[in-house]
């Protein structure tokens, strides 16, 4: 057996199933997410990604196979995927002799590196909740419940919380906020998608990019997405590495942007002013968009 246990986590390998289990300080979405038992023919392979501190060793799944990367659409960060796992300096050969293991079981077991028409891996644990800016979703298995918090708009609060059951979601979002842009978990109803912002839409959370805990709305996507009649896993193959990390960090606007970097400020200022948002919420918030500035 292949074992590699570090900080981050602990990944094991029998032959037949790559089981992680993140370290106590890992990422808000690793840790909800709890234990992974990874079956082989769910694998498209595997690397070790060394650098001067040590490295990161990455697995990589089947296109579909996992509900919540199929719910995060390539935009979760690196500290958030939980098929990462960053490796110290004295562990590399450790990390290098997992990667042989795994990958001469994907020959033997003879396992294509192609997508999967169904989900292989059973998703978030019900009943599973995540975190928004203005307010919490949950899901049991039957119906989604929005309760929104006091720095929610009236329109949201007036009518208390939002209970969506599942015959009546159609499709589920998650987005997180990127650069200037916030973020949203939106359920679209079988009545049709709703043209509101998410600020205002009942049937959405609101992401504002202040918190990591924010990142936790996934687990609620991907827990609903599983379950919606008629969704099957995604056709497509899963994206580069590279290409994830580059979708999940907020990249600098060009500068006719400058004007919008401005507006955010402003937004940013009058929601501070008015309670919204704390003073190390609005600190770490104004951090980033003047660093895109």
């Amino acid at each position: 057996m292949a074992e590699i246990i570090q900080r981050d986590g602990t990944w094991t390998f029998d032959g037949d199933t790559v089981r992680i289990v993140p370290g106590g300080k890992a990422h808000p979405v690793r840790q909800e997410l709890g234990e992974i038992a990874v079956p082989v023919q769910a694998v498209a392979g595997i690397s070790f990604e060394a650098d001067r501190k040590g490295g990161r060793l990455r697995l990589r799944l089947r296109g579909g196979a996992c509900p919540v990367l199929r719910a995060a659409d390539g935009r979760l960060k690196d500290a958030a995927d939980p098929y990462a796992l960053t490796v110290e300096k004295d562990r590399t050969g450790a990390a290098e002799y997992f990667v042989d293991e795994v990958r001469n079981a994907l020959l033997i077991e003879q396992v294509p590196d192609g997508p999967v028409d169904r989900f292989l891996l059973p998703g978030p644990s019900l009943p599973v909740s995540g975190g928004g800016g203005d307010g919490t979703a949950s899901f049991d298995g039957e119906s989604v419940r929005l309760t929104w918090n006091w720095k929610a708009e009236e329109s949201k609060t007036a009518g208390g919380p939002s209970v969506l059951p599942l015959s009546r979601i159609a499709d589920v979002r998650w987005l997180p906020s990127i650069g200037l842009e916030y973020g949203y978990l939106r359920f679209e109803p079988v009545e049709g998608a709703v043209s509101a912002p998410p600020k205002y839409d009942t049937y959405s959370l609101a992401l504002w990019g202040i918190s990591k805990k924010e990142h936790t709305a996934v687990l609620v996507a991907a827990a609903v997405l599983m379950r919606l009649p008629g969704v099957r896993a995604a056709p497509d193959e899963p994206e580069a590495p590279a290409a994830l990390t580059k979708a999940a960090e907020p990249v600098a606007p060009p500068a006719g942007d400058h004007d919008a970097l401005l507006r955010r400020l402003r937004e940013l200022g009058e929601l501070h002013r008015a309670g919204v948002l704390t003073d190390e919420e609005f600190s770490t918030a104004k951090q980033a968009v003047l660093r895109s500035m």
